[in-house]
C-alpha cells in the first residue's frame, strides 16, 4: 500500500507498507534511490510491517522546491515528520547503504525517538570512516575465481587511475552481489532508472555530515544497533563495518556468509532470521 504525507518543507513523501506486526521504518540507500530496490527484504514483512520510505525526489515521492534539501542531514527533517505522521513515540529504524547515514543522523538529533536500530551494508561517511584498498582488496581475494573477476579487476585498475566510464562500473557491478545470478544481474540494471543523479549529487555536500557529533551520539547510545555486513562486500567491506562496531558500546556486529551489498538477495532466510531476531530479542532496550 502506498500512503503520502507532508514533509515539514510541505514536499509530498510517500511510502509503502508491507506485512504486518510492529512498524519497522526502512530507509534505503543508493544515496537516493527508489526504495523499490530494496523488494520486501528478503520477506521481512512476515514479522514486521514495513514502512519503507521513498526519499524526496525518487519513488513516488514529489521533487522538492529547494533541491539542496537532499543533503543527508537535511533528510533527517523527513524521518521526523514520518514518525509525527504515524504517531509513533519511538522508531525502530532500518537503515540500507547509504540510508544508514540518515539513520545515524536521525539518531544524532533525535536519540530519545530512536528504538532498535539496524544498519545493513552500511555506508561510514557521517562516522567519517571511509573503506581503505587494503580493505576492498581483503573480500576481492575471495572472488578472483569467478569468470567475471578478470573484466571487473581491469576495470578497478582503470578508475585507480582516473578512467572513469560506464563500461567500468558496469563491469565491477558483480563486486557488489553475493551471485551473479539472474536476480542480481536484473537488480543491477534496475538501477539506472530507479537513481535520482541531481540528488545523489547533493546528498554528500559539504556540511552534509558532522562526525564528531555523531560519534558522540553514538557513543551515549545505549539502545540496540545491529550491523550487518556481507562477507564479499565491495561497498561496505566487512572491516570497514568492523570498525563502526568500535564507535558503538552495544552494537552487534553480524557477518553475512557468501553476501555481498544486497544481503537479502543473497540469502533471504539468514538475512531475515539475523535481523528478526534482533529485532525480537528481550534483552535489548
Amino acid at each position: 500500500m502506498i500512503t503520502t504525507f507532508a514533509a515539514l518543507d510541505g514536499t509530498t513523501l510517500a511510502y509503502r507498507t508491507i506485512g504486518g506486526g510492529e512498524p519497522l521504518v526502512c530507509l534505503p540507500g543508493g544515496p537516493m534511490r527508489d526504495s523499490a530496490y530494496l523488494g520486501d527484504l528478503g520477506g521481512l514483512g512476515a514479522h514486521r510491517t514495513l514502512v519503507i520510505l521513498d526519499n524526496r525526489g525518487t519513488g513516488r515521492s514529489a521533487v522538492p522546491a529547494d533541491s539542496s534539501t537532499y543533503r543527508c542531514d537535511r533528510l533527517v527533517d523527513d524521518v521526523e515528520a514520518l514518525r509525527r505522521h504515524l504517531g509513533l513515540d519511538r522508531l525502530d529504524l532500518l537503515g540500507h547503504s547509504a540510508g544508514a547515514n540518515v539513520a545515524l543522523q536521525y539518531l544524532t538529533r533525535h536519540s530519545d525517538r530512536v528504538g532498535r536500530l539496524a544498519l545493513i551494508t552500511p555506508s561510514t561517511r557521517a562516522v567519517g570512516l571511509t573503506a581503505t584498498a587494503a580493505l576492498r582488496q581483503e573480500v576481492t581475494q575471495a572472488r578472483t575465481t569467478e569468470p567475471w573477476f578478470p573484466a571487473a579487476a581491469a576495470a578497478l585498475d582503470s578508475i585507480a587511475e582516473g578512467w572513469v566510464s560506464p563500461e567500468a562500473w558496469e563491469a565491477i557491478a558483480p563486486l557488489f552481489y553475493g551471485r551473479w545470478n539472474a536476480a542480481a544481474q536484473a537488480h543491477q540494471a534496475a538501477e539506472a532508472d530507479q537513481r535520482n543523479e541531481e540528488a545523489a549529487r547533493i546528498f554528500g555536500d559539504e556540511g552534509a555530515f558532522d562526525p564528531p557529533a555523531t560519534r558522540t551520539a553514538l557513543t551515549a547510545h545505549r539502545g540496540a544497533v545491529l550491523l550487518l555486513a556481507g562477507a564479499v562486500d565491495f561497498g561496505a567491506p566487512p572491516g570497514l563495518v568492523a570498525q563502526l562496531d568500535e564507535l558503538i558500546p552495544h552494537a552487534e556486529l553480524v557477518v553475512q556468509p557468501g553476501a555481498g551489498h544486497f544481503p537479502w538477495l543473497d540469502d533471504a532466510d539468514a538475512f531475515t532470521a539475523t535481523v528478526v531476531a534482533f529485532l525480537a530479542d528481550p534483552t535489548g532496550t
